[in-house]
């Protein structure tokens, strides 16, 4: 047996605007990491990996490579136009994206050993130092 008004169908499913309308609305449940590497990173890596393999297909990816990490000037292959970017990306936003994924990762780790209170720390290291372990006097 079906529940509902019978004779009336169900309402159709949201559209695609209705759909991002609610992803987005949803991001701030998200860690700051995680929103951090889908809202900021996420696009900044697709922009990267654009400009990789556009290198790739143009120069080689060889010389993509290393106009990428520094061993090759963007101004020894041919096209430059290309090139220079991609030198940028591999000079300034790589290292940008793992500090700032690093970053928010320790700061993670660091903000969930802080959820105790200070009097409850200054109050556990009273009772260590008063315990009977520490009584012969040394």
């Amino acid at each position: 047996m079906t529940s509902g008004t019978p004779g009336i169908p169900p309402p159709p499913p949201p559209g695609l605007r209705r759909r991002v309308s609610r992803w987005w609305r949803s991001r701030d449940a998200l860690s700051r990491l995680h929103r951090w590497l889908l809202l900021r990173a996420a696009p900044l890596l697709v922009v990267f990996l654009v400009l990789f393999a556009l290198n790739g297909a143009l120069i080689g990816w060889t010389d993509a490579y290393n106009v990428l990490i520094g061993v090759d000037s963007p101004g020894d292959v041919s096209p430059q136009w290309s090139a220079w970017p991609l030198s940028v990306a591999g000079w300034a936003a790589v290292p940008a994206l793992v500090g700032g994924a690093v970053g928010y990762a320790v700061t993670d780790q660091i903000q969930a050993h802080r959820t105790r209170e200070l009097a409850e720390i200054l109050d556990e290291l009273r009772r260590h130092s008063t315990s009977p372990a520490n009584s012969d006097g040394g």
